[in-house]
């Protein structure tokens, strides 16, 4: 499809599924969560920290974990899972700290509800983002405490995670809360991100969980929103990702410019599971440019 083509709701959705079902397209996706897990608990075990801190009214989905560096005053990579906005949760994540945290990084993986949630508490990509710019604004309000700069925050995500992330660097935070500074997300790092929801809102599998309607297209895709102040995206995706996500790859830099979006880069050999996988792993170049915004702030 044409980058400058708009989306065109009469596309077969057995392609739309094709192209963002990402489990479907991994035959081994499984095992990577299985390693995931594992690799998760080790890390809850070898490091340090404060796990199930609480950011938001929600106590048992509105948590997060912190897991320091060895000095203070470190910067601090807040990291946004991902999951179709309706799996997984932080507990499966924790195995991205250690190479940060060994890097004199400060990490902290955050929780969030799951579409569609239930009747009593129904949960939208809208609720989603509420909730993750909450958690940011508890990093800034209280990592001071345990050991981080809080002028130093940069966001990573995957998936899902990577939209959110994006998402808050156009969070009106003075609106959000009066003790919270303009432009307080400047540096983030999309891994495997989406950032225009209108083919999600036709993909089948998707739109049974998430229930977007055409307002949330508008107000939740970066790509559709004014671009950032001040501020730096870099997106990076798999070379073996469906067409889909190498398009989405390339729409923030076409809507906010190179100045906001200077890398787009495409990373031959990796998919959406092993993308997440070079972000954590010290040496990679997708490790490396997560340490780069950290070092630049």
């Amino acid at each position: 499809m044409d980058d400058a083509a708009r989306y065109d709701p009469q596309y077969d959705p057995a392609w739309l599924e094709r192209m963002y079902n990402v489990r479907a397209g991994v035959a081994e996706h499984a095992g990577y969560l299985d390693r995931w897990a594992q690799a998760s608990r080790d890390a809850r075990a070898a490091l340090p920290g404060w796990l199930d801190m609480p950011y938001g009214h929600d106590a048992a989905r509105e948590t997060l974990d912190v897991f320091p560096a060895v000095e203070p005053g470190a910067p601090v990579l807040v990291f946004v899972h991902g999951g179709d906005w309706s799996s997984h949760d932080k507990n499966l994540h924790s195995f991205v700290a250690p190479g940060f945290v060994a890097a004199g990084v400060c990490v902290v993986v955050v929780n969030y509800a799951l579409c569609p949630g239930t009747p009593e508490q129904p949960v939208t990509v809208a609720t989603i983002a509420r909730q993750v710019e909450r958690a940011v604004a508890w990093v800034w309000r209280h990592i001071g405490n345990h050991g981080g700069d809080r002028d130093r925050i940069v966001l990573a995500g995957h998936g899902a995670g990577a939209h959110l992330a994006s998402l808050l660097l156009v969070s009106p935070w003075p609106l959000l809360a009066a003790d919270l500074p303009d432009g307080m997300v400047r540096r983030v790092l999309s891994v495997s991100g989406l950032y225009d929801l209108e083919p999600v809102m036709h993909t089948p599998f998707l739109q049974r969980q998430l229930h977007l309607s055409e307002q949330q297209v508008l107000r939740l895709s970066p790509a559709r929103l004014q671009p950032p102040h001040n501020a730096l995206l870099h997106c990076v995706v798999g070379g073996d990702e469906s067409d889909e996500y190498l398009r989405q790859c390339r729409l923030p830099q076409q809507a906010w410019g190179s100045h906001t979006v200077p890398r787009t880069d495409v990373l031959q050999g990796l998919n959406h599971f092993s993308m997440l996988d070079a972000f954590a792993q010290p040496g990679h170049d997708v490790h490396q440019m997560a340490l780069n915004l950290l070092r630049a702030m």
